[in-house]
């Protein structure tokens, strides 16, 4: 077999992030950070979401944020923009912050545990729809 295999992967991912625990996210979200929920909508139905947490989806996050980006958010206009990236359990989310610092994103982290560890630690989240 050939390649590297996923865990190896995000293992390689993980070694250039700074992750964050469900406080420190919470704390950086306050100061100003982005909180961003990559969970496809049927995820976000059935677990809630943040409250204030910027939805979106995986697919197209990098054009979203790349500064460069026709297609970028207005608040992604610059490389120092401090990003949180969370999934359900911190996994994907990783994948995904691992991306944006590949752009220039050098802030760019995601929330270890996901959402599941930010609901665990008794933040506020949204279960309107749940």
């Amino acid at each position: 077999m050939s390649g590297r295999g996923i865990d190896v992967i995000l293992e390689e991912a993980r070694t250039r992030l700074d992750r964050l625990d469900a406080d420190q996210a919470r704390l950086a979200f306050a100061e100003g950070a982005v909180l961003v929920d990559i969970r496809p909508a049927a995820q976000r139905a059935l677990e809630g979401e943040i409250p204030g947490a910027l939805i979106v989806e995986r697919n197209v996050l990098e054009w979203r944020f790349d500064p460069r980006s026709d297609a970028r958010l207005a608040i992604a206009d610059r490389y120092d923009l401090p990003v949180i990236v969370f999934c359900s359990e911190g996994y994907t989310s990783s994948l995904a912050a691992a991306a944006l610092q590949d752009l220039g994103l050098h802030r760019a982290t995601d929330l270890a545990g996901g959402f599941k560890a930010w609901r665990a630690a008794g933040h506020p989240v949204s279960t309107l729809g749940v």
